[in-house]
């Protein structure tokens, strides 16, 4: 059976869950009771088994869509011979001053108004629990239709029926009427204001937090649109970002590279900082580095963690046929179990950036933190899984390596900053000196003219763009001028669309483009001051954005979306990307920004 294209699916979020509608109206993707839960809709993994949740107005083939303007509301106009109407779907949310800005209803709403003629809608309401493995019986109460198995009720103003286990709702209407469909993931989801009172509250809420950003500069409209992307992925309890709002969508359509990405990973924490605290989301800022700094605690740091913190394990679904044919789905990450050493690096880079533009760090928070720097210190000639987590022997991989030289540094800078003089800098000093006379001894290979993957190595890894915009080398030092050449000239396989490697990682078939690494690749090129090449090339990716302008993870050579979507680590480099061109200087924008703001 046909599957939608992964981008052309719209996003919708309350900061707690997250629904996915495709391009014909049905809802294809939702969890309960949050983000990582079941997914009780879940047909875009399986068209016959997974849940659904269809609305659709009778002879016509398919809306057209938006967002309404700065906000993660989608309107559809559905338009038949004898009528026209509106749908307006989202997760309601409230303004919250005390807590957070934005507050989930708990409550998905479908509000159709009729403007002209005459149209009649129908509805399907097909929830499956255990990502598409049981039924559901559904009895009425009080008014509303109770999913038994699943946290989920459905209330509705049109008629209802139950026809083989599916909640059926249709009706006729006519021009100036108003229905709704409500599901509620919830006993306590608000419902007691009005549908059109919860669709202008809503569009208010989203629309006050965008506006706190006063950014006007280059790509301002695609790095609003991320950031609320990025607000639409960060969970409202703990301030936990997730790479993404789905499992199991392809790196390779029909292939094994399918995992779950509903977790937060700790790379490039201190970008995510400083970009929420750059757009006028301070708020926001402090709770996901208060989130970053709980993590702490334990003894050796994991590369991901689930939105309250935790890790759990992988489970392959084997019920489900995936996303056109892809098997295994899977739920869980076995990542979390792997040695990776650049999380020291991005979680002591995320702590200095936290501490420079609060100074809130407390002297427990910095006494754990200066345990994992002397972790980093004693272990850095180790080697280990790497940053893109590849399922085989340890290696030396050199922007692991880099990274470390990042935690030490880091670890160095906050010890001056907080007048530390019982930590060992000097030892710190002593390992990071060496990581760095090392990386460019064995990780740059003079033959390629290249910074490799791996030591004494002639493989490339597109995470080498990193190297200027963590500070290890100037963005115009001759090596770093040579990569990037190389780099494009090996993995490029569309415009500005970079592999990440051209490596057996232990895994059959092949990926896509990795987007995080395309919008890398512009950073890089404005630190080389080639700011004109980085122009070009941000263009071309912003054509290379779904209908409703959000990217997935990855992009096959003929655009086609592969991987988890949407990627928040796509749309956070997008914005570091158009900063960067919008400052386009010798230093990374968003630290010279923040230096500005601390100075």
């Amino acid at each position: 059976m046909n599957y939608p294209p992964i981008d052309s699916y719209a996003f919708l979020s309350d900061t707690h869950t997250a629904a996915l509608v495709a391009a014909d109206g049905a809802i294809e993707w939702f969890c309960v009771p949050h983000f990582a839960g079941d997914a009780v809709f879940a047909r875009m993994l399986d068209r016959r088994r997974g849940g659904v949740f269809d609305l659709s107005v009778v002879g016509c083939a398919g809306p057209s869509r938006r967002y309404l303007p700065d906000t993660l509301v989608l309107e559809s106009r559905w338009t038949t011979p004898d009528g026209a109407a509106v749908v307006h779907d989202f997760l309601a949310v409230a303004p919250d001053g005390v807590a957070q800005p934005v507050r989930p209803n708990k409550l998905l709403v479908r509000r159709v108004r009729v403007e002209q003629g005459r149209v009649r809608l129908a509805a399907r309401v097909a929830p499956r629990p255990g990502y598409g493995a049981q039924d559901v019986t559904w009895r009425q109460v009080d008014g509303r239709w109770r999913a038994a198995g699943a946290p989920l009720w459905i209330g509705s103003d049109l008629p209802c029926e139950v026809t083989e286990g599916v909640l059926r709702i249709e009706g006729e209407l006519a021009a100036g009427a108003t229905a709704v469909v409500l599901a509620g993931y919830s006993e306590d989801a608000t419902v007691e204001v009005d549908p059109d009172e919860l669709l202008a509250r809503t569009c208010r809420t989203w629309q006050a937090w965008s506006a706190r950003s006063d950014y006007a500069g280059f790509g301002a409209e695609a790095v609003r649109h991320s950031a609320l992307v990025l607000r639409g992925l960060s969970f409202d309890e703990t301030g936990a970002l997730i790479a993404a709002a789905t499992t199991s969508l392809p790196e390779e359509i029909g292939g094994v590279r399918n995992w779950d990405y509903r977790y937060t990973w700790h790379r490039d924490a201190a970008l995510l900082l400083l970009a929420l605290f750059r757009l006028g989301h301070a708020k926001e800022g402090r709770r996901y580095g208060r989130f970053l700094l709980s993590l702490c605690t334990e003894e050796l740091l994991t590369p991901l963690a689930d939105i309250h913190g935790r890790a759990s394990e992988e489970q392959e679904l084997s019920h489900l046929e995936g996303y056109a044919g892809s098997r295994p789905a899977r739920i869980g990450n076995e990542a979390a179990e792997q040695v990776q050493f650049d999380t020291y690096g991005h979680i002591l880079d995320g702590a200095l950036v936290y501490q420079e533009l609060t100074g809130d760090l407390t002297d427990e928070e910095w006494t754990l933190l200066r345990r994992h720097v002397d972790v980093m210190a004693d272990r850095w000639r180790e080697p280990d899984h790497g940053t893109w987590e590849v399922r085989g022997p340890r290696r030396h991989y050199v922007n692991a390596k880099v990274m470390t030289w990042v935690c030490l540094d880091r670890g160095i800078r906050l010890a001056k900053l907080l007048d530390d003089r019982t930590a060992d800098v000097e030892r710190w000093r002593a390992a990071r000196d060496a990581i760095r006379a090392e990386v460019l001894e064995r990780g740059f290979n003079p033959q390629l003219n290249s910074f490799v993957m791996t030591y004494d190595s002639t493989r490339l890894d597109a995470s080498l763009l990193r190297i200027p915009l963590v500070g290890f080398l100037p963005g115009d030092d001759p090596r770093m001028l040579a990569t990037i050449d190389r780099l494009r000239e090996e993995l490029e396989i569309g415009p500005g669309l970079l592999l990440r490697y051209r490596a057996d990682d232990g895994l059959p078939g092949t990926e896509g483009a990795f987007l995080i690494c395309s919008f890398e690749l512009v950073s890089a090129l404005v630190l080389a001051g080639r700011r004109d090449e980085a122009a070009e090339v941000f263009d071309q990716l912003s054509r290379y954005a779904g209908p409703l302008g959000l990217y997935a993870e990855e992009l096959a050579p003929d655009g086609t979306a592969l991987g988890n979507y949407p990627q928040a680590f796509t749309h956070l480099a997008l914005i570091e990307a158009a900063l960067n061109l919008d400052g386009a200087g010798n230093r990374e924008a968003l630290h010279a920004w923040a230096a500005r703001v601390g100075s």
